[in-house]
């Protein structure tokens, strides 16, 4: 006879219930238990609107915590974080864990936008002390996105979409931020995600473009070599300026792509030039964090048949401090196959000096916030000659950016700056154009060295 099946515990109604609603980790309520309290508290207020508030917090950088240092140091960030935003409650207010990193609280005693930033700013300062991990203390920033309830939606969905449309703004601002959501955020989010729509297919479509701005030699204004530049003309938006459209593409994830169509074009229209002049193309700091930049850029460069030594690739201070282990293996293999590396605005950053000892570089630019001054500011000067100086001691090349007029290009020349860009050498220009421009200039100025 076989021995009876032992008996699992039985599970009342009201337990199934609150597992059913509660997140396991944090032990918090779960977005079941936010959608019926926003009902609820909607509901109660019918008769009578009041408005409330909802919030979404992200914890900025999580995901490296992970990768890092294991999920069981993220597990433990999290309940630190969900311990905080529970002494942070008023009376009245619920948190939940929202998903992921992200939690989410009903105010219901916040009525409007400074209201809610007062909250937010509050929360971030608690949320931006360290984290105990035993043997380590990290620390985290978050970024917050509100809703008040009824201007934003009266449904759950509706409010809901509304918060996550506030912080997803404050995620493209950069971290730490607050945003409170308005119909004006909604338009501009609109107009972003439009604008993402068009610039995905004109990649596809390969219409965007490449225009090139000679970079040259200051003591005899000899070109030595163009930097290529993205141009988009989109049939219904118009021109869009590069510096809306490449943030964009970095922040939706398809900047690898942009960068591929681009540098595969400048690369093509490089080979119909004289093999001394280089090809400049700039980096994003996206780029600089991703492992397989070199693996593809190289793969690129081969499959065009532009030599690497041709490639100057530049890359901002800014871009190398988002990762540096990371960026310093990408630029040490790019160098490694004859890819020369600048590093571009210098003396904009707050540690520039720093990354010329911790990095490896062959050329510097100066930054034109500069170079537009030093006929005019004693300080400016001095700065150029002092960069100057330095880069001659380290045995770095320097472009100065930026030159308008005969006489900054003079005056940099005599600073003892070799090479140098700007609309008083050219504006930039198509790939037809700039082989016009080497045809009917370039081997005359060749010709007249010889």
């Amino acid at each position: 006879m076989n021995p009876p099946a032992p008996t699992l515990p039985l599970i009342s109604q009201h337990e199934l219930q609150a597992m059913a609603y509660s997140d396991p980790l944090t032990g918090l309520g779960n977005k079941y238990r936010l959608r019926d309290k926003i009902k609820l508290l909607a509901a109660e207020r019918a008769a009578d609107p009041a408005p409330f508030a909802v919030g979404i917090v992200n914890i900025d950088g999580f995901k490296p915590i992970n990768d890092l240092f294991g999920a069981h140091a993220g597990d433990e960030i999290l309940c630190q974080v969900a311990h905080r935003l529970k002494a942070c409650m008023m009376d009245g207010s619920i948190v939940t864990r929202h998903d992921g990193d992200e939690f989410a609280f009903i105010l219901p005693l916040i009525f409007e936008r400074s209201g809610a930033e007062r909250i937010g700013q509050m929360i971030k300062d608690v949320l931006s002390a360290p984290y105990d991990l035993g043997d380590r203390n990290v620390r985290l920033s978050s970024s917050f996105g509100f809703a008040i309830h009824p201007f934003a939606g009266e449904e759950f969905e509706d409010l809901m979409k509304s918060a996550e449309t506030a912080l997803y703004r404050s995620k493209r601002r950069g971290r730490g931020q607050i945003t409170v959501y308005s119909r004006e955020i909604a338009q501009e989010m609109k107009r972003a995600t439009q604008l993402e729509q068009a610039l995905r297919n004109a990649i596809i479509s390969d219409t965007i473009d490449v225009h090139f701005q000679p970079i040259v030699r200051l003591v005899d204004s000899m070109v030595i070599g163009f930097e290529a530049l993205a141009r988009w003309h989109d049939p219904d938006l118009g021109f869009v300026p590069p510096d809306v459209f490449v943030p964009l593409a970095e922040e939706r994830g398809f900047i690898d792509a942009l960068s591929e169509t681009l540098l595969r074009k400048a690369a093509e229209t490089a080979l119909s030039w004289p093999r001394e002049l280089f090809l400049s193309f700039n980096l994003s700091s996206a780029q600089l964090m991703d492992p397989s930049t070199a693996a593809n850029i190289l793969s690129s460069l081969r499959r065009v048949g532009l030599d690497p030594r041709r490639l100057e690739l530049e890359i901002t201070e800014t871009a190398v401090m988002s990762s540096a282990d990371t960026a310093q293996r990408i630029i040490s293999e790019l160098q490694h196959a004859g890819v020369r590396i600048s590093l571009d605005d210098f003396g904009t950053g707050q540690s520039s000096l720093g990354r010329l000892r911790d990095f490896t570089f062959d050329k510097v630019k100066i930054d034109r916030a500069f170079v537009s001054r030093i006929s005019t500011d004693r300080p400016s000067e001095h700065i150029i000659k002092a960069i100057v100086a330095m880069c001659d001691g380290l045995d770095l090349e320097v472009v100065a950016e930026g030159i308008e007029d005969g006489s900054e290009a003079e005056k940099l020349r005599v600073l003892g700056c070799a090479m140098g860009q700007g609309y008083f050498y050219g504006r930039p220009a198509d790939a037809a154009s700039t082989r016009r421009y080497l045809h009917d200039s370039y081997r005359v100025a060749s010709a007249d060295l010889n």
